[in-house]
């Protein structure tokens, strides 16, 4: 079997990446380990940044998000109790959109059965080959038989624990990181979000953040140690905590519920560097990891491909490389910035390990300077709402 592009993965980098490659006539295949309904069934985050919605109008499947997405003019912070809102439509005419990722994924799932493109799904023992040479090659197991892909270039978009950065040979790449000491305890519950948009809440006892996926679910977190044990937390534990870290109003008006899914997420900044090696190119998750607090997640992951998508229409219609060859330095130059406003959210919210009292008094002054600088806002709105591709 042969195709121009093998795409590994079939989350929602892989398949905005082949969506956007089939609009342009570029046949794709995307392999992915897991079952359909897997992939479907991974509760992520769902606030997309403006340009992310743009990308996903442009793939052609934005139809359903602006019918049930919920438009965010802008945040609320919380500091021990005080509260301020920052109007990202005021502050510099943007928005973001809370519309989970199980739905973006599912829209782009069902335009790509629509229109036939294949997808392999329970593709077992996927590997690379030759991706430094013109002719690369996947080779992976279905039904237990051993399949062969020829392609002109592979995008490895199967996330942090997949095959594709694993086939780097290690003196070709270089990783950084950082893994936070506390985790997001996050539970789904069928009940009306607490408040219009996101509430970011920082208490000595630990972040906690009250989000939605629409109009009657919601989605809590709380601020727990590593090695904290989901099994532990009732919910009830989980309501009375969440109670004692947000502000008064906020706590009263809480409609709370049994929980529908509960997990413990932890906390990682990481970035490979680079991120194209001969005919391979690392995007979303597989490229890097930030933590969930600046919502950049996902977003990152849609620029990715939303460059490398350009830079192999690029190739194909005029026979240049100048955008694959300037794929890693791009991308990894806004990476680097969502990684670093990721940090900057997580710093001055959580509650760490060694914070004493004049940490603390720092992480006052710098919610104090954001309200009350409308430069230091207008920062934080640009970066929330997304820095231009």
């Amino acid at each position: 079997m042969r195709t121009k592009v093998a795409i590994i993965g079939a989350g929602p980098a892989g398949l905005l990446l082949g969506r956007l490659l089939e609009n342009a006539g570029i046949e794709t295949v995307i392999l992915e380990r897991r079952s359909q309904d897997y992939v479907l069934g991974r509760i992520r985050a769902g606030v997309l940044e403006q340009g992310t919605v743009e990308l996903l109008d442009r793939a052609g499947v934005g139809e359903r998000m602006h019918a049930d997405g919920l438009i965010h003019d802008g945040v609320e912070f919380c500091f021990d109790g005080d509260k301020h809102r920052f109007n990202f439509r005021e502050l510099i005419g943007r928005t973001v959109m809370v519309y989970g990722q199980t739905e973006v994924t599912r829209d782009l799932m069902q335009a790509r059965d629509a229109s036939g493109a294949k997808t392999v799904y329970e593709s077992e023992n996927v590997s690379l080959h030759d991706f430094d040479s013109d002719k690369p090659r996947v080779r992976y197991v279905k039904d237990g038989i051993e399949h062969e892909l020829a392609c002109d270039f592979i995008a490895g978009c199967d996330g942090y624990h997949g095959v594709s950065r694993a086939s780097v040979p290690a003196g070709s790449i270089r990783t950084f990181e950082r893994v936070y000491p506390f985790g997001w305890l996050g539970i789904l519950v069928d009940r009306p979000p607490v408040a219009e948009e996101l509430i970011y809440a920082h208490h000595e006892r630990g972040f906690a953040l009250c989000s939605m996926r629409s109009p009657t679910r919601s989605r809590y977190y709380v601020q727990v140690p590593t090695d904290e044990k989901v099994e532990e937390w009732s919910d009830d534990r989980f309501w009375d905590e969440l109670r004692r870290r947000v502000d008064d109003e906020t706590a009263e008006h809480l409609a709370t519920g049994p929980s529908i899914e509960k997990s413990i997420a932890p906390l990682r900044s990481f970035v490979a560097e680079p991120l194209r090696f001969g005919r391979l190119f690392l995007a979303g998750d597989a490229a890097h990891i930030v933590p969930p607090t600046g919502a950049k997640g996902l977003n990152l992951a849609a620029s990715d491909v939303g460059v490398l998508a350009d830079a192999l229409i690029e190739f194909y219609a005029d026979r240049s490389p100048a955008g694959i060859d300037g794929y890693s330095a791009r991308v990894l130059s806004r990476i680097w910035k969502a990684e670093r406003f990721s940090w900057w959210m997580t710093s001055i919210l959580h509650t760490f390990p060694d914070t004493d009292t004049f940490s603390r008094r720092i992480q006052r002054a710098e919610f104090d300077y954001l309200r009350s600088s409308e430069v230091a806002a207008r920062s934080l709105a640009e970066n929330y709402t997304g820095l231009p591709i």
